[in-house]
């Protein structure tokens, strides 16, 4: 799961705002620790410590979802693996659950999950471990968009039942629209 943003355009860590009691930071967590058996936090350490989840810095701090795609496909021990932004407060298990097994069915490098408007979920997908070194290789190059450094992959795209739940939430705007 990638926390690691500095969330400039919310103004504040949008990983520790409070939904229905929970931060969204450990929402997402629950939802894909129940889809995935497991979730490890790519963030900075000190920023979410004491929230009892497994959190490990990223290898190229700054460096932007990229480098939390990177950092988790270096330090994964499975196959394939679920990523996850921390800001998608709707996203549940039984979607992350049919995600993966769609991704187990499909021959593919990665499978992207797609919103109710066609738009590609680079932070809602499931990555295959054989990614690290395209992943790597476009770093280096100095490549920063995640789709544009998954070009080589074999990348496929899935429409869920309920694309809406793809929603992320960036700023003031949208947070309070989301809990209106």
């Amino acid at each position: 799961m990638l926390a690691g943003g500095a969330s400039s355009r919310m103004g504040q860590d949008k990983a520790l705002l409070e939904l229905s009691g929970q931060t969204l930071l450990e929402r997402v967590a629950r939802e894909v620790r129940a889809a995935a058996c497991s979730v490890t936090v790519i963030a900075p350490l000190e920023r979410y410590s004491g929230l009892g989840l497994t959190v490990v810095p990223d290898l190229q701090p700054g460096e932007g979802p990229l480098g939390g795609i990177l950092t988790a496909l270096s330090v994964t021990q499975s196959e394939w693996n679920l990523i996850v932004a921390c800001d998608m407060p709707d996203i549940n298990r039984a979607v992350l659950s049919e995600l993966l097994e769609q991704a187990e069915l499909r021959d593919a490098d990665c499978l992207l999950g797609l919103s109710s408007t066609g738009r590609r979920q680079p932070l809602c997908a499931v990555y295959h471990r054989r990614c690290l070194p395209v992943v790597q290789a476009a770093m280096e190059a100095g490549v920063r968009k995640v789709t544009a450094a998954l070009d080589g992959l074999q990348v496929m795209e899935w429409l869920p039942q309920d694309a809406d739940l793809f929603t992320n939430l960036n700023t003031p705007q949208e947070w309070s629209d989301h809990n209106a």
